[in-house]
């Protein structure tokens, strides 16, 4: 008897069910990026319920019964609040730098962050959850170092340095607020295109290595371990890693 309880104890902890068992509201803030494009299709293998958002939808190809792609730009604040209301969680996957200061201020993923978290803050309880794809630069290597401290940025294409130091910023703003519900899911160093496993390790703030001292994971069980903290909230005001 003891044996049933514990195997029914750990399907309901793996099961994914959110809210009473009901699908989740997923707004997705660059679903048709790298990274984003597997997030909207993981969510809507799990019978989610997602709102794509790009600056240009026309271009979006995916149909799906529980899919509605919008119109949206981060950069316009009531945009924003028109996208996010109503909603249980809000997850960003950009890229890109806005002018051309070179300053980490500029970077999108920057400059999201504190859109994003200024609409939550105004909405209180209200308000849906916000996790970030952050960047493996801001991943400890050893301790005190991050890994974007170790790049030769003499190789490194400016914009590139722009969003990497951005995203370390993001998280930095991100560890100052105590007001809004955020994760900061970081990924390796390495994305590759290998299939969903959904067999991978997750971390804290240091790179997690595999026993040849690779840190990859593929984007498709990035995404898995992504929406695994949508439905279950596990990791609220935290960062975390996920690697094979």
């Amino acid at each position: 008897m003891r044996q049933v309880v514990l195997v029914w104890f750990a399907l309901i902890l793996t099961a994914g069910a959110t809210h009473a068992g009901q699908p989740l509201d997923i707004v997705i803030y660059g679903a048709t990026g790298e990274v984003g494009s597997y997030i909207v299709d993981e969510a809507l293998d799990r019978g989610h319920r997602v709102t794509a958002v790009s600056r240009r939808p026309e271009q979006v190809d995916l149909q799906h019964d529980n899919l509605t792609i919008v119109k949206g730009d981060l950069l316009d604040k009531d945009s924003v609040t028109e996208i996010v209301t109503g909603q249980d969680v809000v997850i960003l996957s950009v890229r890109g730098v806005i002018g051309d200061s070179g300053l980490p201020e500029s970077a999108l993923q920057f400059i999201a962050a504190e859109m994003l978290v200024d609409v939550l803050f105004r909405q209180e309880d209200r308000a849906p959850r916000l996790i970030h794809v952050g960047g493996a630069g801001s991943l400890e290597v050893e301790p005190g170092v991050l890994f974007a401290e170790k790049l030769p940025k003499i190789l490194l294409p400016k914009n590139l340095e722009v969003e990497i130091l951005g995203q370390i910023l993001a998280l930095e703003f991100y560890r100052k607020v105590d007001d809004v519900r955020w994760t900061y899911v970081t990924p390796p160093k390495s994305f590759t295109n290998g299939p969903r496993t959904g067999d991978f390790r997750i971390g804290g703030e240091r790179a997690l290595e595999d026993d040849r001292g690779r840190t990859r994971v593929s984007r498709a069980d990035f995404a898995v371990a992504l929406i695994n903290e949508a439905e279950r909230a596990q990791r609220v005001r935290r960062q975390f890693s996920v690697a094979y």
